[in-house]
């Protein structure tokens, strides 16, 4: 199986990289970090990181000669399953307002806004661990997890989904603030599964397994 992240300049992508390896080890799992639009295209699996501003990220995407066009045909046309992690999970979003709005892939309706907890004492960026709770436990990134597992984050804006179907999972910080998304072949996270020891490395594993 080959697994390709996208490599746009955004993204701690060796660690990402190594968690996928470390998942993937039992079924021979090749995992690539490329902006080539042909292994993209080719790729088994797919997974866009991303750190940084929504904005910044997209840009970034769309300098990338080819990729944009190479996700589309092997996420949407081809059914690869896919994956975007934080920041990569906001780009599948309508659009983003972070420093003005700005056009996401439009892949599942939403808006991604800042973090706005009704408890003035929580600081932003939410960072750090927080409890998910599945909205829908039966999904197979789940397999093996419960509600109340951890997942580590690191963010100030939220996906706020336009369809409740395609919110997987949420977290409570001041207000309820989506953790995952997905819909079809698509998933999301905002948190980080590869700083998520076992839970983030079991649910890449699920990823990696997933028939959609």
């Amino acid at each position: 199986m080959s697994v390709a992240i996208i490599d746009y300049g955004a993204g701690n992508l060796k660690s990402a990289a190594k968690a996928l390896a470390f998942a993937g080890r039992a079924s021979n799992t090749d995992v690539v970090v490329t902006a080539d639009p042909d292994q993209v295209a080719k790729a088994d699996r797919i997974v866009l990181p991303g750190v940084g501003a929504f904005a910044e990220c997209k840009r970034g995407l769309e300098s990338k000669p080819g990729i944009v066009a190479a996700l589309c045909e092997a996420v949407l046309q081809r059914g690869r399953p896919f994956l975007g992690i934080c920041v990569g999970m906001q780009l599948m979003a309508s659009v983003g307002v972070e420093y003005g709005e700005h056009p996401g892939l439009g892949w599942i309706k939403g808006r991604v806004v800042r973090l706005t907890p009704k408890d003035p004492a929580l600081k932003i960026p939410q960072m750090g661990w927080n409890d998910l709770v599945l909205r829908r436990p039966q999904h197979p990134l789940f397999a093996g997890l419960a509600s109340g597992v951890h997942g580590y984050f690191v963010h100030s804006y939220h996906y706020l989904v336009e369809d409740p179907a395609h919110l997987l999972a949420e977290v409570e910080y001041g207000g309820r603030v989506a953790a995952a998304i997905g819909r079809d072949n698509l998933a999301g996270v905002q948190f980080h599964p590869e700083k998520s020891q076992q839970v983030g490395l079991r649910l890449l594993a699920n990823f990696l397994a997933w028939k959609p």
